[in-house]
């Protein structure tokens, strides 16, 4: 598909993934790789290894591949540098273009001591034609070799991981799919990838600023093609400040049903003051509840205590959640217990790390009492209360 006069995408629509490193991915994902035909033919990242032969039979539609002379490694992880050494049998005297510890990534990946790179940073550029193409570093969102490509005439960024989606869908463009659609794809995204780099998308979206760079499509390395850039950046700078709705989320699971009758009363009492979202650990998608997380001001865990800690899927939970950072929160622990407690000082430990303000913990032995569950509610009244305090 040609998106601009000469800039081909050449990717791959991967209908069946599930799963990207933990994440769930319950619509598939694509792995777009761009083609630009000028005096120096270009190719722009590559492809997960398996779909390789799919990748070149797209490329064989617009050039002979051998012709290629620049490669544009902008990540190397290998859902974009997989076809890396296929390209590099086919189109032997292609330069490949990367940062500095993209090199030695792909050198400790790949056995490339004969292959010539080209080595670049912030603001260099390559002329290969009509086009110049200037590249932009884009460390650790989300690995340290991250950058970005910009083709200046155009004014078209190339983003790799920035601004991605993962959704398999035949639509390239975010109209085409729906914008607010789009949107919503690129939230989950952002909500269990980037969500930790939140400083660090702030500081680079204002290098952009400052740099005067403007842009007609943002065209990343997985989803669609945003032919609304202004769309996504205006969400990313949304998100990177964390900047929150009035709503709740609840997580929970439970052994005996104890800790979900405190889960619901709580829900009943924070939904007279605010929006609520309430997920059972091993029946939602992580994914699914990170999304929520990112933009709620409150979030309530639950857990039944177990061998004097946190139930071992709630366990997963806090880990997953810990290890993406959300901030600005207010964090309420909530359970059952047997003989003796302990599940919510440990949900309490992980909010304090997170620096989030700590709600008094709601801890219930055996089966709740009607007294106990207007406890919870009143509980979740106020925390409705402390959300709508945005």
């Amino acid at each position: 598909m040609e998106i601009l006069e000469n800039v081909y995408w050449v990717g791959v629509i991967d209908w069946d993934e599930r799963d990207f490193h933990g994440f769930e991915i319950v619509r598939g994902a694509t792995y777009n790789a761009y083609l630009i035909i000028d005096k120096k033919i270009t190719l722009v990242d590559t492809v997960k290894h398996k779909f390789f032969p799919e990748m070149i039979e797209r490329i064989k539609q617009v050039i002979d591949p051998s012709q290629i002379d620049y490669i544009i490694s902008n990540h190397v992880e290998m859902d974009h540098s997989g076809s890396l050494v296929g390209m590099k049998k086919i189109a032997k005297d292609a330069t490949i273009v990367c940062t500095q510890k993209g090199k030695y990534g792909l050198c400790k990946y790949f056995d490339c001591g004969d292959w010539e790179f080209r080595v670049v940073r912030t603001g260099d550029e390559i002329k290969i034609g009509k086009r110049t193409l200037m590249f932009l570093e884009m460390r650790m969102l989300h690995w340290p070799d991250n950058m970005a490509t910009y083709v200046k005439e155009d004014k078209l960024l190339l983003s790799n991981d920035a601004f991605g989606q993962h959704i398999a869908s035949v639509e390239r463009f975010d109209e085409e799919i729906g914008v607010d659609e789009a949107i919503k794809w690129a939230k989950i995204y952002y909500a269990n990838i980037l969500m930790p780099f939140g400083n660090l998308i702030k500081k680079k979206l204002k290098e952009i600023g400052d740099l005067g760079l403007q842009f007609n499509m943002i065209a990343p390395s997985h989803g669609v093609i945003w032919r609304n850039p202004e769309k996504i950046i205006e969400s990313y700078a949304k998100w990177a400040n964390f900047e929150n709705e009035n709503k709740v989320v609840i997580v929970y699971d439970t052994m005996w049903k104890s800790t979900a009758k405190i889960a619901k009363a709580i829900a009943d009492g924070a939904a007279t003051k605010a929006k609520v979202r309430m997920f059972h650990v091993r029946r939602d998608a992580l994914s699914e509840i990170m999304t929520e997380i990112l933009d709620a001001k409150a979030i309530a865990i639950g857990s039944p205590t177990m061998h004097n800690t946190v139930f071992p899927p709630v366990a997963g939970f806090l880990a997953y959640m810990k290890g993406l950072k959300p901030k600005n929160k207010i964090g309420l622990a909530f359970g059952s217990y047997g003989w003796s407690g302990g599940a919510t000082k440990e949900i309490n430990r992980v909010f304090e790390e997170l620096r989030f303000e700590v709600m008094e913990p709601l801890e219930v032995m055996y089966k709740p009492t009607r007294e106990e569950l207007e406890m919870a509610y009143d509980v979740g009244v106020e925390l409705g209360k402390r959300a709508s305090k945005t």
